[in-house]
């Protein structure tokens, strides 16, 4: 019998709970009557705000422009992702990371580093070593199935990782949160991107960066810490993808 490797921390307390939380939210917003029908207008709304906060989270610009073109390159990355996870790039992709979830890693590093880096042959390629190339592999197994564990676990800990890991030499903070996005919607946990649990890290980025270092470390508090607090932030962007859904009946 395979041991399911994730299976511990739900015994962590809180972890279950907070994941329930998350998972209730997200499908009861899911279900918001401009969402039934409308959706592909709210998740393109979402799109934008999730590529602006987390282009923040890394210091980059907050200035939008609907025309596409950013000055910043940080932003540019950061918004070439989160459109990558719209509409029908977002159906293209899910179907890759379940089969190549490192294609869809270095997907998504291509957009997110592609005016960051001098040298094109650095896009999508991870930093060589043993050491990242293991846990990469985990981090693929666990997005195709070698975890049962309810699905916003699964999410905060590919992103913990890749945040931790700092896989490629540039870019890794938009790449963890895009790829978190992206398997939200592969576990169909948020299969249309409505949620933005980016507002929630950019506005408690200082707390967001110390329960990464957190994670990181692997200890027992670590782990709860940083997996309770990315359930709350999907639950809170559960709540202001409802906002985009009223403001969207409401027009």
């Amino acid at each position: 019998m395979t041991t399911d490797p994730l299976a511990p921390l739900l015994d962590l307390p809180g972890v279950a709970d907070a994941a329930d939380r998350a998972r209730d939210a997200l499908s009861a917003v899911h279900r918001h009557p401009a969402n039934l029908r409308g959706w592909d207008k709210t998740a393109t709304e979402a799109s934008w705000r999730a590529g602006r906060s987390s282009a923040a989270i890394d210091g980059g610009s907050v200035e939008l422009r609907r025309d596409g073109d950013f000055d910043d390159p940080i932003l540019a990355g950061a918004m070439r992702v989160s459109q990558a996870l719209d509409g029908d790039s977002l159906v293209s992709l899910t179907a890759v990371i379940r089969r190549a979830p490192a294609q869809a890693l270095a997907r998504l590093h291509t957009l997110a580093a592609a005016d960051i880096v001098t040298d094109p042959d650095l896009l999508g390629r991870p930093r060589g070593g043993t050491d990242v190339a293991e846990r990469l592999d985990l981090l693929g197994q666990l997005t195709t199935g070698a975890t049962s564990v309810p699905a916003p676990i699964l999410v905060a800990v590919v992103h913990g990782e890749l945040l931790g890991l700092e896989a490629f030499p540039t870019a890794n903070g938009v790449v963890a949160r895009g790829v978190a996005r992206l398997v939200g919607a592969s576990t169909g946990l948020d299969p249309h991107c409505l949620g933005v649990p980016e507002v929630t890290w950019f506005k408690r980025v200082v707390e967001y960066r110390e329960l990464a270092t957190g994670f990181a470390t692997g200890s027992a508090s670590g782990l709860r810490d940083w997996i309770v607090f990315c359930c709350d932030a999907l639950e809170a962007g559960a709540a202001e993808a409802k906002s985009i859904a009223d403001a969207a009946r409401a027009g």
